[in-house]
Order: structure tokens, then C-alpha cells, then sequence
């Protein structure tokens, strides 16, 4: 949110000589992040004159249109002759007033202006757009000063637009709702220097009247529980807004439309009320507030044409529905420029269903931002005679008696809060008496009572010492104070985070990392260490992804958890693989260039817990029990966490060198080898066998177990994933569950021999069917204790072997502890191995 200071000080008596440093530290202490603080003043040098044009010549033959304008800017140029200025600008005319920088000035970014030849003229200065003087991102024209501004020709400009003021531009958090207008932030600058506030929502308001402004009904009170609204005949439809609303809407971001528009806008941020004008001569009937029905639809001010939900709430009219409620107006009822009765609402809509709204369409409107962080209630008539009485004072124009207020409002729940907690809570003295007055302060009104009252005549008429209980009711504009933890971080930030004291606790004794967390480490490292890229996916999946994925019916991976308020309504579901977020992003980086792509992911994936019912209330007054904890952790979806890798493009790049090797599913295989080996999983308990599990390629996907336990799977992707995803052919993943792993066993130090290994190779004709897998244990069982390593080194097929036949090259290492081998020792022990692969799988030596 951006705001200047004077505008500010309409509303809080800040010091007059109030260092911009000192204002902005004063709001960090309050918990509002400053993103910004900037003295426009010091944004541009030189001279910045108002100017009047005089003169205006079309200039022809050019690719856009040209002006070359006279422009009047007194003596400031030292001649008092007319400033002869290029500007290819076209929403000025003669006698307009404008804002000129003259040569010699700086613009923001360091921008220099100087006088030269350009169009086949000479061109000193520049008339300046709100854009240029780095007050907004409005460059569709330059500025044209309103009647109401009396600066001459000459003149500095500063004032007049706003370039003597410091802006702040500030990050509210979604907890403070009420901060994102004037109103809260001069109540929040009226705590921090302890001086006076103006609070405008105090303003005398009419109330409703017996006879509506306009005929309303509202069909659904939790939606909307407060609708109110009122008639202003007769507007002047072409009085403009005057400069001085249009220069604060501009420095808060927000584009001057026209004068009943920019008043909602206006009263928007100086109350946080957002508020809607209706053309009431565009309007069909009365007005109906209620839910959308599945598939209606409605074309917003943007100009899209919308399909609504039904949990979309709208204003309707006879014809149907005439606003996106809390978001944005609909086309068909928005003041335009012939409107001459303007319908003003002010309602209060519940956050909750803004908020879902909002993200469904993606329409992040500055009024949605105040509705889903919560608005006050109690200000609706106050914003509605505010922003009558700007219409009939800039606009003319004459309000109706009447005024609608239909309010359904439930008044705030008192909340219990024990004296001491504070104290207790954050280990800073909170004396009983301070506790009520930073309350009250806030807006809260506190009631006294008591279990026990204190004797201490310092603290008369307060509920002190232990067991005193005070019943706080926040104010109508601070929704966020629901609990009693609440109220203690407002005592804590009034009173001044600086006081509580900074105290590192005690590292309890231990062992460092878990094995969880070690094996975790050891696994990434792993994987990073052999060139994969480590990606963050967000956790979040669409209902298609089981589809896309083919997973079968009956899969356990289909049942998903829905999120209750999930963060775009495409994706819903919380993952129950990693691979459907890692593809995406795989996807991702195609589509930006990338062709050779190796990434890695380490997560969670949740699975529901079918039948479990809902979680218990559990509130934040105590610790839960046991029991309450055992019931919570029932509901909560088990979440293994996975390890997955996708592969795309070349494994081995192509050079000078030769040629390049695709990624397979063989490597997909083998990181699924090395992640059990950094799990510390030895090789011997592990077993790869082929398998058919989607999404993989029935002929090209190997299942991964660990002591006869399944523990994932890794090959190439089917095609039709791979098509329905719009990934490349060949594409290959691995996702292995890392909670389903045993336990890493004591590994014993390695024995080292220091006589030297007998090294052969041996080939083996199998059948295609036969893995080589077996075709390894089987070498690995015969060889006995003195084979140290076997490795499969080159696969061959041909018609020499036979249809269906295929030779199996592996390297044999022999080594013995206390001795040289000798040649029949070696030979001995490679036929023991090849007599138990013919015996177990029918294989034969290649060439025998």
C-alpha cells in the first residue's frame, strides 16, 4: 500500500519535524514492513514549472502522431518567450495547463533532459506524464492540470502535483486488514508518538431510513450481512475530480476513471470500505444479493466474460447478475460517462468467500485485498454519507432522503483473558493496570472480571494478581482478535517489542542429526553429486493428474486429500506422487530452452486416511492432552516421504568428442541403485525385478526391493503419459519411499587386500527374458568369497545367437586376502560361477 504523509497528517498530529527515518522505524516497531520511504522532493532536479500551452502544430509523415507545442512557462526559462517543446502526446489542448522540466533537470532514474533537434524541430524540455515524474504507471498522457489548481505559468509544480511529500510504501500482512487504509495506519502512528488521532469513521452518519434508497434483498446473510446504499439525482456528468483526490489516487497506485468512481476509490483507502456506483438508470428492477447459479455468467469491468461458481457471491438485477460481489462490477450496471443518478453501495461481505472468489478468477482487486484480510462493519454508513457529500460537492447533483441499511451483523464475543497471561506468556512484567490501558488503546473495551482482586491500592479499579480474568470484546475493526493469544501479542507490540528481552534457551543435550535427517542429507548429496538438479515443487495437484498419470482405478495413489481453501481451485489435492509437480516442472524447463534435463525432488506425499472422521477443536488457551494429540494425529494424512528423479535429453552431451547418449531407463534404474546405496541399504539386500506400475512403460520398468519389500519403482515413462503430459519420447523417472528403507545396519570396515586382483571376463547367451539382475546374482553365488566385483559391461543380440537370445558381458574381479591367485585358482572360480548361471537360468558361454 502506498500513501503520502500529508495525507496522513489530515487524521494524526505527527511532529512537525518528524525525520522520515524516525517515521519509518516507528511503523517497523508496530509490525508494518516498510518497503519504502521516498522524499519525492528529491526525485527530480532541475526546474519543474507549470506551463500553459499556447501553440499546437500536427507534425505529418512520421510513424506515430507528432506534436510541436509553444508552451508558456513565465520567466522560468529567462526569456519569458514560449518554451517550444516535441511531445507525442494527444490528450491536451491549447490553453491547457501542464507540467514542464525544463533542460537541465533530472527525472526519476536518472533521466536528463536537455535541448535538442528532433521531428525536424528543436525541442527544450519535456512535458511530463505521471509516469515520468515517477508518481504511478499511468504513460497513456501527459498531465493536464484541473481549474481547480491555481498555480500559474512558471510556477513550480512540486506542490502542485505532489512531489513535495514523502510516500511510504508499505507490506501489510494479512493480519492487519485494518491497516491497509488511513484510518488504521493513523491510528497505528497515534500509538507510536502518543498524540492525538482523528478518527474519520467517527463522523456523523445518517442512519437507515424506514423507505429504502433503492429496493434490495438480500437472499443470504452469512455471504453479506451488511447491505447498504443511497441515491445521489442529477450529477453533473462531466465534472471532473479534482486534483488534489486524483494526485492522492495516483500516489497510492490507483488510476483516476471519473469522478462517482474515483470517489469509491477515494473513500476506499482513507476508511478501508470499498465501496460500488451503479448507473441507477442502467439498473432492471430491483436488486437481489445471493449466490451465482453453476454457469451463469457475468462480464466484468476488465471485459472478460466470466463463468460463475456456486460459491460465487453477485448483485442481480432483473436481468441477472450485474457484480462479481466484494470483486469487481459487471459492465452492464458501471457508471459511464452520461451517468446522472449514481446508486453508491457500501456492504460487508465475509472474507472467507472473497477470498475463494478471488483466487478462482484471478481477480486480486484492491477492494478483494481489504475484503478477504477483513473490514470494518461498523463504518458502512460512513463511508456512504462520506462519499454523497464528495458527489454533491464536486458533481452536483442531489442525495435521497432515504437510505437503505440492512444489517445482519453479530456483535463480537467477549474473550476471557487472565490479567497475568501476558506476563507469563512473553516473561516481561505486564502489570495489570498496563494490560487494560494498551487495550483500550487498541479500541478494545475491557471489563473487569475477577477470581481474585489485588489489595494494591496503586492498582485501584483493576483486576490484578492471580487469577484475575479480564473480559476483553475487540473493536468492530480488528477481526483478527479472536483469542486470548491474540490480545497478549497486542499488549506486546504496543508495549514495545525492544523491552522483551533477546534469550537463547538451552540446547538440550543430543546426537546431532536423527538417521532420518542424516539419510535424507546423505540421498541428496548423493543425487547432486552425480548431476541432478534438486527442484521444489508446490505439493498441490489437479483432479486430471491421476488421469494423466493412467493410474488404474483401484490404485491406492487415486484417493487424494482437497485442500478445504485451496490456493487456486485447478489444484486442489495435496500429491500422492511426486513425479505429477516434477514432470510439470520438467515440462516448464523444456519450454524455456532447456533440452537436457536431469532434476531430483526429496518430499512428502500424503495419503488419506479413509474413514478417520474429522479432527478434534483444539483451541490455543492450553496445551492439548495426549488423547486430544493420538484423535489429531488419526485425521492427518500419512505422509512417507519420497524421493523421485526425471530424465530428459542427453546424459552424456555430444562434442568434438563424439557423439552424445540419450538418458534411459536404464539410468533411471541406476539412480534409484545410488540412492539406496547412500541410504546405506547394501547392495546385496537389494533386488531389481521387472514390473508393470503406471506410469511407467510395461516393458521398460523395474521394481526396486529391498529385503522382498517393494520400495519403488524406476524405468522409462509410458508414451501415452508421455503424450498426455507433452513430454519428450524417452522420457525416464525413478520414485523411491524412503520410509519404507530398513534401518542403515552397521557396516563393518571393509577388509583391504594388499595382493593384487586376477581380472575376467566372461559372456553369457540368455534368454530375452531373463534379467541381468539374476544373471549377477547367479555369478556372485558361484564365484564364491573370492570374486570382490561383478559388472555388467556390454549387452549384444544378433542373428548368430538365435531369435529371443542375447549375450550378457560381465568384468569378474578375484582377489584372495592372504595370497596371489593363481591362474587355475581364478579359472576355478569364474566355472564355478558360470555353472550356477547355466544351472539357474540355462545360460551358456558365449562361443563354448
Amino acid at each position: 500500500m502506498r500513501v503520502s504523509v500529508s495525507w496522513l497528517r489530515e487524521y494524526v498530529d505527527l511532529p512537525a519535524d518528524l525525520p522520515t527515518g524516525d517515521l519509518e522505524q516507528a511503523l517497523v516497531d508496530l509490525g508494518i514492513e516498510v518497503e519504502s520511504a521516498v522524499d519525492l522532493a528529491e526525485t527530480v532536479t532541475g526546474q519543474l514549472v507549470v506551463g500553459e500551452v499556447r501553440e499546437i502544430e500536427e507534425l505529418t509523415g512520421f510513424k506515430k502522431p507528432i506534436r510541436f507545442c509553444r508552451v508558456d512557462v513565465g520567466a522560468a526559462n529567462g526569456t519569458g518567450e514560449p518554451q517550444e517543446i516535441v511531445c507525442g502526446a494527444r490528450n491536451f489542448a491549447e490553453g491547457d495547463r501542464v507540467v514542464v522540466i525544463l533542460p537541465g533537470g533530472v527525472l526519476p532514474g536518472g533521466f536528463a533532459i536537455g535541448a535538442r533537434k528532433t521531428y525536424g524541430h528543436n525541442s527544450a524540455g519535456m512535458i511530463c506524464s505521471v509516469k515520468e515524474l515517477g508518481l504511478g504507471d499511468d504513460h497513456s498522457g501527459i498531465i493536464v492540470l484541473g481549474p481547480d489548481v491555481t498555480a500559474k505559468p512558471g510556477d513550480d509544480a512540486r506542490p502542485v502535483v505532489g512531489l513535495d511529500d514523502v510516500v511510504l510504501d508499505l507490506e501489510i500482512t494479512p493480519d492487519r486488514g485494518y491497516a491497509l487504509s488511513l484510518r488504521g495506519l493513523a491510528r497505528e502512528l497515534s500509538h507510536a508518538f502518543d498524540v492525538p488521532l482523528r478518527d474519520p469513521a467517527l463522523a456523523p452518519a445518517p442512519g437507515g431510513t424506514e423507505t429504502p434508497a433503492y429496493p434490495v434483498e438480500v437472499r443470504d446473510t452469512v455471504g453479506c450481512d451488511r447491505f447498504t446504499a443511497r441515491l445521489v439525482r442529477g450529477v453533473d456528468p462531466t465534472a471532473p475530480t479534482p486534483s488534489w483526490m486524483q494526485q492522492r489516487l495516483v500516489t497510492a497506485g490507483i488510476r483516476s476513471i471519473s469522478l462517482p468512481v474515483d470517489i469509491t476509490n477515494y473513500v476506499m483507502v482513507e476508511l478501508g470500505q470499498p465501496m460500488h456506483a451503479f448507473d441507477a438508470d442502467r439498473i432492471v428492477g430491483p436488486l437481489v444479493v445471493r449466490r451465482a447459479e453453476a454457469g451463469e455468467k457475468l462480464t466484468t469491468l476488465d471485459g472478460v466474460n466470466r463463468v460463475l461458481t456456486a460459491d460465487d457471491m453477485v448483485i442481480c438485477d432483473d436481468t441477472g447478475p450485474i457484480s462479481l460481489a466484494a470483486v469487481m462490477g459487471g459492465e452492464t450496471s458501471e457508471v459511464v460517462a452520461g451517468t446522472t443518478n449514481v446508486l453508491f453501495e457500501a456492504a460487508h461481505w465475509d472474507p472467507a468467500m472473497v477470498g475463494r472468489t478471488a483466487r478462482r478468477h484471478k481477480l486480486f482487486s484492491e477492494a478483494a485485498k481489504r475484503w478477504e484480510r477483513g473490514v470494518d462493519p461498523a463504518v458502512a454508513l460512513v463511508a456512504l454519507e462520506r462519499a454523497v457529500r464528495l458527489l454533491t460537492e464536486h458533481g452536483g447533483g442531489t442525495p435521497s432522503a432515504e437510505i437503505l441499511d440492512i444489517d445482519h451483523v453479530r456483535p463480537r464475543t467477549p474473550i476471557s483473558l487472565p490479567a497475568d497471561l501476558p506476563t507469563r506468556r512473553v516473561g516481561v512484567e505486564y502489570p495489570p493496570a498496563r494490560v487494560v490501558a494498551l487495550l483500550e488503546r487498541v479500541g478494545c473495551t475491557v471489563a473487569q472480571g475477577t477470581d481474585r482482586l489485588s489489595e494494591d491500592p496503586g492498582a485501584v479499579g483493576v483486576a490484578s494478581g492471580v487469577g484475575a480474568v479480564l473480559s476483553v470484546t475487540p473493536p468492530t475493526w480488528r477481526p483478527d482478535l479472536t483469542d486470548p493469544a491474540d490480545l497478549v501479542e497486542e499488549v506486546v507490540r504496543l508495549d514495545g517489542y525492544d523491552k522483551v528481552p533477546s534469550v537463547l534457551p538451552t540446547a538440550p543435550p543430543g546426537r546431532g542429526l536423527t538417521p532420518r535427517q542424516r539419510r535424507r542429507r546423505a540421498v541428496a548429496g548423493s543425487l547432486a553429486e552425480r548431476g541432478y538438479v534438486e527442484v521444489l515443487a508446490h505439493p498441490f495437484v489437479s483432479p486430471e493428474l491421476a488421469d494423466q498419470l493412467g493410474l488404474p482405478a483401484a490404485d491406492p495413489r487415486r484417493p487424494a486429500v482437497r485442500l478445504a481453501n485451496p490456493l487456486s481451485e485447478e489444484e486442489p489435492l495435496l500429491r500422492t506422487t511426486l513425479l505429477g509437480p516434477l514432470l510439470g516442472i520438467l515440462k516448464r524447463n523444456l519450454g524455456r530452452g532447456h533440452r537436457d534435463l536431469a532434476l531430483y525432488e526429496i518430499g512428502a506425499v500424503f495419503h488419506p486416511r479413509v474413514g478417520a472422521g474429522s479432527p478434534p477443536a483444539m483451541g490455543v488457551d492450553r496445551r492439548p492432552t495426549d488423547a486430544e494429540f493420538a484423535a489429531a494425529d488419526a485425521v492427518v494424512p500419512a505422509q512417507p516421504v519420497h524421493v523421485a528423479v526425471v530424465l530428459s535429453g542427453d546424459l552424456d552431451p555430444a562434442g568434438w568428442w563424439g557423439a552424445g547418449r540419450p538418458a534411459g531407463w536404464a539410468d533411471a534404474i541406476e539412480a534409484a541403485r545410488d540412492v539406496l546405496a547412500a541410504a546405506g541399504i547394501p547392495d546385496e539386500r537389494v533386488e531389481v525385478r521387472a514390473a508393470e506400475y503406471a506410469p511407467w512403460h510395461p516393458g521398460r520398468c523395474a521394481e526396486l526391493r529391498v529385503d522382498d519389500s517393494v520400495v519403488g519403482h524406476a524405468g522409462e515413462l509410458h508414451p501415452v503419459v508421455v503424450a498426455a503430459l507433452e513430454l519428450p519420447r524417452r522420457t525416464s523417472a525413478m520414485e523411491l519411499n524412503l520410509d519404507a528403507l530398513p534401518p542403515t545396519p552397521v557396516t563393518p570396515a571393509p577388509a583391504v587386500s594388499g595382493f593384487p586382483p586376477a581380472l575376467i571376463d566372461v559372456a553369457l547367451v540368455v534368454d530375452d527374458s531373463v534379467p541381468a539382475e539374476q544373471v549377477r546374482r547367479a555369478l556372485e553365488a558361484g564365484a564364491g568369497e573370492l570374486l570382490e566385483d561383478v559388472r555388467l559391461f556390454d549387452v549384444y543380440s544378433g542373428a548368430q545367437l538365435g531369435e529371443g537370445r542375447r549375450s550378457l558381458a560381465y568384468k569378474l574381479t578375484f582377489r584372495a586376502p592372504d595370497r596371489t591367485l593363481t591362474v587355475e585358482e581364478a579359472v576355478a572360480a569364474r566355472d564355478a560361477a558360470v555353472a550356477v548361471a547355466a544351472e539357474r537360468l540355462g545360460a551358456t558361454l558365449r562361443g563354448a
